[in-house]
């Protein structure tokens, strides 16, 4: 087949409305994306107070009313006009102190919509002016107060295909109350509602005092007092960077990353990387199918991270993206270590709903308070415990009273095999033994490990392993590294292992088994450094050395075991996430016997 001569394209020169159509589906991808434009327009205006108005998620109506510095009438033409910005002059775009920098957003909307825009500066005259679909009107006078009111009806009427990927108005109420609330929490002096109808969606009154306590009064009105009860204050610098802002404990973790924000001087992002580091720093406190809560900010000069890497702002570039990193690990691991035992409050409060019934009976009279009848007295001196009742179900601790506050309260019994029961000053305190060993003994082969190497006890008789060979030979592939943790193999011969040495502070283990849990860990093991991957490694080993469930421990022992707890950080919960004890208040547990 002969090749037929193909006519060139002709190259056409788009005309200024195809262009800022193009435009707006980069930087206006929904409703929210127009609201946070706008909002942070207003910000940029040094706003004290927004307003966000919407109807129908959005779709038919924004309105930001703020009370900002304003714009001159003679230059809202300009405003409209694309690649026009007041927040920046071109000469150095790794200058940017602004949330908006682009010049694009009021053009973006213009173009898929009806926009009007009202301004008035202090001390002039206000004016207004109306773009409808890419289609600008002249400015003309207009009554309004110092600021800028932005409207924009019928959202994406100019593009209608747009239209048909839009969700539900519920669903971009919700993605707009989102949008607003982040910034809320950038902005903790500033006040924001939003509302939808006769519906307040959202309200946050300015906040006072020192900055780290405005923000976690704010954080407390968005995300509720359960969040901030329960997280730490996080304040470091480190490298020309410094990190701000409030983690929450690992008990306090969540079932998706919903509770995770981010920002980089003050603008909300969304990076795979720092939420990544987010992960890492409570890897060794958290399981892999929960979440940790935080509100972070990294505060550094402009020159370190670029913010211009997409039209939404919401990603960014940094200089030195390993600092940035390091950051994040290292500060929140520090602030989780300075917690030392703490365990959040909802611990607590699940335990005790957890002996509510589902559905209260209505209050009662109890005849027996505040002191019991003469019949009811007479009545209990008839039943007499059987010889040993005491002892069947526990191991009580006898000997006088400790009246020493201690945190995690003086050992009483010991029920179950598992659980030891504990007096504080104000409650009592239940311990999952096994789980609380488990980290002591995880941290303690860490300290070992960072300080010289886990010490080794050396077997008088060498444990022989059979593996599959494939697993024989990734276990011998990290032979060194294990060396360092004080479980020395080699191999003996075809899909077989020789352990010579085990971790000394273990014990007697099962060889077998604990190579199938290295193994399992490998396996499934989501980190890509080689410290995380041991780290999990001593996790697993750690397990096989803890004080197991159903064996009696002594009075000494039980204190000493509460004794260590109160002196390691991140003892609060064990190597997979979950508590290592609950603390009840005994007013909360006089609440369940109905006595207050």
């Amino acid at each position: 087949m002969m090749d037929r001569p193909v006519s060139p394209p002709v190259i056409r020169q788009l005309d200024e409305a195809a262009i800022n159509r193009i435009a707006a589906g980069e930087v206006v991808e929904r409703p929210a994306s127009a609201v946070k434009e706008l909002v942070e327009n207003a910000l940029d205006a040094g706003a004290r107070r927004v307003t966000v108005e919407i109807a129908d998620g959005g779709k038919t109506l924004i309105r930001v009313t703020d009370d900002g510095c304003g714009i001159p009438a003679p230059d809202l033409p300009l405003a409209l006009a694309r690649h026009a910005t007041s927040k920046i002059d071109g000469s150095d775009l790794l200058d940017i102190r602004s949330f908006g920098f682009r010049g694009e957003a009021l053009a973006s909307l213009g173009a898929v919509g009806r926009l009007t825009v009202t301004s008035r500066t202090a001390g002039a005259e206000g004016a207004a002016i109306t773009v409808t679909g890419g289609r600008m009107e002249a400015a003309r006078p207009a009554a309004a107060r110092p600021g800028t009111v932005v409207e924009l009806r019928d959202l994406f009427f100019a593009t209608p295909a747009r239209l048909k990927f839009l969700r539900t108005d519920r669903a971009e109420t919700q993605a707009i109350a989102d949008t607003l609330r982040r910034l809320a929490m950038a902005e903790p002096f500033v006040g924001f509602t939003l509302t939808d109808g006769d519906r307040t969606l959202l309200r946050a009154d300015p906040e006072s005092g020192p900055p780290m306590a405005a923000l976690a009064a704010r954080l407390t009105r968005l995300l509720g007092a359960e969040f901030t009860d329960n997280a730490l204050a996080v304040d470091l610098d480190r490298d020309g960077l410094r990190l701000v802002g409030y983690a929450a404990l690992p008990t306090y973790s969540r079932g998706s990353s919903a509770q995770q924000f981010l920002f980089v001087n003050g603008r909300p992002v969304l990076d795979r990387s720092l939420t990544g580091a987010l992960r890492a720093a409570y890897m060794d406190v958290l399981s892999r199918d929960r979440h940790a809560a935080a509100v972070l900010d990294i505060v550094c000069p402009p020159q370190a991270v670029d913010v211009n890497v997409h039209p939404a702002k919401s990603e960014v570039r940094f200089r030195d993206p390993t600092a940035a990193r390091s950051l994040i690990v290292g500060g929140l691991r520090q602030a989780l270590a300075g917690a030392m035992h703490r365990a959040s409050t909802t611990v607590a409060t699940e335990t005790l709903a957890a002996m509510r019934p589902e559905a209260p009976p209505p209050p009662r009279v109890y005849q027996m308070d505040p002191r019991p009848a003469p019949q009811m007295i007479r009545a209990a001196t008839l039943w007499q415990a059987p010889e040993g009742f005491a002892e069947a179900p526990s191991a009580r601790v006898e000997g006088a009273e400790d009246t020493t506050p201690l945190p995690l309260g003086a050992a009483r019994a010991q029920v179950h095999g598992n659980y030891i029961i504990a007096q504080t000053e104000g409650g009592i305190v239940i311990v999952d033994q096994h789980a609380a060993h488990e980290r002591l003994v995880y941290e303690r082969m860490k300290a070992q490990r960072d300080a010289a190497g886990v010490a080794a006890q050396a077997l008088l008789i060498p444990d022989i392993i059979d593996l599959p060979p494939a697993d024989a030979e990734r276990l011998l592939e990290l032979a060194d590294d294990l060396a360092r943790l004080g479980l020395s193999i080699e191999g003996f011969g075809p899909g077989a292992i020789a352990i010579r040495e085990t971790p000394a502070i273990l014990g007697r283990v099962d060889g077998a088994a604990l190579l199938r849990d290295i193994l399992d860990e490998l396996a499934m093991g989501d980190s890509t450094t080689l410290v995380a991957r041991m780290d999990a490694v001593l996790s697993r080993m750690a397990c096989h050395g803890s004080v197991r469930s159903g064996r009696a421990l002594r009075a000494e022992e039980m204190n000493a075991l509460l004794r260590d707890m109160e002196a390691t950080p991140t003892s609060g919960q064990c190597n997979h996430g979950r508590p290592t004890y609950v603390e009840l208040k005994l007013t909360d547990i006089e609440k369940l016997f109905g006595r207050r």
